[in-house]
């Protein structure tokens, strides 16, 4: 493990941002490619800036980066006059899926948060320096983080904090006044788009196995489950886009976050994505996690009869593959949590949640946190319990895990690992990273989709459905699909 930061303690100031206007909401800030990010229906977290570092690779990684973050913590000088969660001293974080896997997990602690929350919004400044932390002196440093982005280069000196690009958002235009999209569309004027030249076009290419790979290790999957070793398998796959005139991050994160309104958007050390399922959210000793498995893409219901909540609710709830799908990853995660729980309830019946793109069958869970060994368990003591799941694994885990690493011929990084937040209080949001990518250059993304496979399913069908998964990074790169 490594960690980096200047020797001293950490200073934090968060100061209340009531009043002043962005009206486009959290997305208003999404105007930086080296954002940190995690939003919601326009509330949540980001991040500008870092001030310290931790890395770690291996099955203590989750452990390590609480010590850690504990330590930096324990003795910080923390002014708070919000004091809600996500206030005083944060940090955002991307974990490997996997404990053997290369990839560095971290948290970075950012110079400026800015957080919104049930209609109140705030600004955290941290530092390790002596100096005095002011008000003015947070909302100069913000501005200087939002002034240096060359999509903000006109905003006026000393006007209203962001508000050019809260009244944009709000009005569906980005930052720049092109309707959300429009960069790799048609232009925002009338007209007929030209042609674009053959060089500037986006391309996909295959990853780590072509498509008739993939539904090969889907049907060998199958084939193990069939033997009675494992009741289910989540086999993942990758693709790669180029997109010559460059990835904008900002641009990607600010699209999902208007369009994907009922996920998380996240944002991480160029790991961006927008999830629908919760890993663990704590708020104080409450614990609370949605939990997805089995899928239909909403294509589906084209020229169907009855209306398309109908055909999904037929479809989802009344398979007998897709129930059994669900079941086995609401039972993995309440088994896990049970014993850092005093009290857990969990949906009777899975509902169906409704996507841009697909329906799943969801259930949530909420648990009051009992005390271990003295104390209530940090976020990041339950992730370590909890990850991975059956909905991102299989069952049993460590069947599942060693069947991945051989039938999907990849290392997943931090596809499907827990992303987002902590704070000092013990509070934080961790999704797992679905329906993301990583920037791996200026002018290329890997993105990742994954299924849940068991006896009952068909290679074809798993094929079609990580599509269905792939669109709204695909259509946030301006890819049709």
């Amino acid at each position: 493990m490594t960690s980096t930061f200047r020797a001293g303690i950490i200073k934090t100031l968060t100061v209340p941002l009531d009043g002043r206007s962005f009206s486009g909401g959290l997305p208003s800030f999404l105007v930086r490619d080296d954002v940190l990010c995690w939003t919601r229906r326009e509330a949540g977290l980001v991040g500008f800036g870092e001030i310290a570092r931790f890395t770690a690779t291996g099955p203590e990684r989750f452990l390590e980066a609480d010590i850690w973050w504990r330590h930096l913590v324990l003795e910080a000088d923390i002014t708070d006059s919000v004091e809600c969660p996500g206030t005083g001293p944060v940090a955002f974080g991307s974990f490997a899926f996997s404990k053997v896997s290369t990839h560095r997990s971290r948290l970075i602690v950012p110079e400026i948060v800015v957080g919104v929350r049930d209609g109140r919004a705030w600004l955290t400044q941290l530092t390790f320096d002596d100096g005095e932390l002011t008000e003015a002196g947070a909302l100069a440093a913000l501005q200087r983080w939002l002034d240096a982005d060359p999509l903000d280069a006109d905003a006026p000196d000393g006007g209203p904090l962001v508000s050019g690009l809260a009244s944009g958002l709000a009005s569906g235009t980005d930052a720049s006044g092109l309707p959300l999209g429009g960069r790799r569309g048609a232009p925002s004027g009338g007209g007929v788009a030209a042609e674009p030249a053959a060089d500037v076009v986006p391309k996909l290419e295959t990853g780590s196995l072509s498509e008739h790979d993939w539904m090969a290790a889907v049907a060998a999957g199958v084939a193990e489950i069939r033997t009675g070793k494992l009741e289910k398998l989540v086999l993942a796959r990758d693709i790669v886009a180029t997109i010559p005139e460059g990835v904008n991050a900002a641009e990607i994160l600010r699209q999902l976050a208007v369009r994907y309104r009922e996920c998380w958007t996240y944002g991480v050390d160029g790991l961006v994505g927008s999830t629908p399922e919760m890993l663990i959210q704590v708020e104080g000793r409450t614990a609370q996690a949605r939990v997805l498995a089995g899928t239909l893409d909403r294509r589906d219901a084209e020229g169907m009869d009855g209306s398309p909540l109908e055909f999904a609710e037929r479809v989802l709830a009344g398979s007998e593959k897709q129930r059994h799908e669900h079941e086995i990853a609401i039972q993995s995660l309440t088994t896990q949590l049970a014993p850092f729980s005093e009290a857990m309830n969990a949906h009777s019946e899975p509902f169906i949640l409704e996507l841009p793109n697909v329906w799943h069958l969801a259930s949530d869970v909420k648990a009051e946190l009992t005390e271990v060994e003295g104390h209530v368990p940090t976020c990041l003591a339950l992730i370590n319990a909890l990850h991975p799941t059956a909905a991102v694994c299989g069952t049993p885990t460590t069947v599942a895990g060693a069947l991945i690493r051989k039938l999907e011929h990849m290392d997943r990084g931090p596809y499907a690992g827990p992303v987002g937040w902590l704070d000092a209080a013990g509070n934080g949001e961790w999704g797992i990273a679905l329906r993301g990518a990583v920037v791996e250059a200026p002018d290329s993304v890997r993105l990742y989709a994954g299924c849940g496979i068991v006896e009952g399913s068909h290679p074809e069908a798993e094929l079609a459905e990580t599509w269905a998964k792939f669109r709204p990074m695909l259509e946030s790169l301006g890819i049709s699909s």
